[in-house]
C-alpha cells in the first residue's frame, strides 16, 4: 500500500470511507501509511454507513485515487452500509479516477464451500479494480509478502518507482512465491499446508482423531465437537466446526510436558481439559504426537 500510494498519490488526495481507516496489525494504521507516502486522506461518509454519492462529493482536481479497504480482521454488524466495488468502478470510470482496493489476506482459491466466506481477488479485478494489494500469506497460503496486481500500466509504473528496489522481495521469498502460485495455478490445493488445513472436513478429522487415542488407551480422553480459527489477520467470526480431542488430566502439567517434548506440542487448555486439535497437525507428524501422547501419564 505504501508503494502504490507513493506513486500514485503522492502531494493529491486519496478518498476513502471512514468506515475503512483499519489497523492493520502491530499498530499500522491507514493514515499513518498514507501520511508517510506523501498521500492527503480525505474521509467520507460515517463510521458505519458510507455511499457512493459520498465519494462523488468528495472527489476534486487533487484527487488521485478512490480507495477501498476490506476489514479482513474485524467484521462491523448492524445499520451499515458501503458501496459495491462495481460502484466505486463506475464513479472511477465516469471521473477518471483510478479505484484501488486492498484486500488484505487475499484469497485466490474458493472456499465458501468450507465455510470461509472472503472476497476473492479474481473478484475484485473481474469487477474493473485499477489495482488490487494482497499478502502472499494468510489465505494465499504461501510466504509472507505484499502482491500488487490489477492494470499493467499502472503495474509498470509501480516498477519504476525508486522505492520498489528498496522494498522488493528477496529470492528466497520469491522462490517459494512461485512455487505457492503454480500449486494455486495447477489446483493442488494439498499441496499448501494453510489450504489443506482449512479444507479438511470435520469426518476427516475425527476419523484421526480416533485412530490417534487408540494409540493412547491409558488417556482419559474423549472427542468433542469444537471449532477451529483460521487466525493471522484472516476471516475474523467465522470458526471452522470440527472434532477436538479433550484429555481429563491435570491440564497445566500435560500443557507443559507436551511443550518440552521432542518436537515441542503446542495445545490449549479449555474448561480444565487439554484440547489438541488435529486440523493444525499434518498427516506426517501424526506418529511424533502418539509417542507424547503415549508419555502422558493416566489421569488420577
Amino acid at each position: 500500500m505504501f508503494l502504490a500510494l507513493h506513486e500514485l498519490a503522492a502531494g493529491g488526495e486519496v478518498v476513502v470511507s471512514r468506515g475503512e481507516l483499519v489497523e492493520i496489525g502491530d499498530g499500522f494504521r491507514i493514515p499513518d501509511i498514507m501520511a508517510q507516502s506523501g498521500a492527503s486522506l480525505c474521509e467520507v461518509g460515517a463510521t458505519n454507513r458510507t455511499t457512493v454519492d459520498d465519494y462523488r462529493a468528495a472527489i476534486t482536481p487533487r484527487t488521485r485515487l478512490l480507495l477501498r479497504v476490506h476489514p479482513s480482521n474485524f467484521r462491523m454488524q448492524g445499520f451499515t452500509a458501503r458501496p459495491s466495488l462495481a460502484e466505486l468502478v463506475a464513479l472511477g470510470r465516469e471521473r477518471r479516477v483510478p479505484v484501488y482496493e486492498d484486500l488484505g489476506s487475499g484469497c485466490l482459491v474458493p472456499l465458501r464451500e468450507f465455510d470461509i466466506q472472503e472476497p476473492l481477488v479474481s473478484d475484485s479485478l473481474s469487477a474493473g479494480a485499477d489495482l488490487v494489494s494482497f499478502s502472499g500469506d494468510k489465505l494465499m497460503g504461501g510466504p509472507q509478502a505484499g502482491i500488487l496486481a490489477g492494470r499493467p500500466e499502472i503495474v509498470a509504473r509501480l516498477r519504476r518507482n525508486p522505492l520498489y528496489r528498496a522494498l522488493r522481495l528477496d529470492k528466497l521469498v520469491c522462490l517459494a512465491l512461485s512455487r505457492s502460485v503454480r500449486c494455486l495455478l495447477l489446483e493442488q490445493w494439498d499441496e499448501i499446508p494453510a489450504l489443506a488445513m482449512l479444507r479438511l472436513t470435520p469426518e476427516q478429522i475425527r476419523r484421526r482423531a480416533e485412530a490417534l487415542l487408540a494409540q493412547a488407551p491409558h488417556l482419559r480422553a474423549e472427542i468433542v465437537a469444537g471449532s477451529s480459527l483460521a487466525g493471522g489477520g484472516a476471516t475474523p467470526e467465522q470458526p471452522l466446526p470440527t472434532w477436538l480431542i479433550a484429555i481429563d488430566c491435570h491440564a497445566a502439567a500435560a500443557e507443559a510436558a507436551l511443550r518440552a517434548s521432542s518436537p515441542p506440542v503446542i495445545a490449549r487448555i479449555e474448561n480444565n481439559k487439554l484440547i489438541l486439535d488435529l486440523r493444525t497437525v499434518f498427516a506426517s507428524e501424526e506418529s511424533e504426537l502418539a509417542a507424547a501422547l503415549q508419555a502422558l501419564p493416566a489421569a488420577g
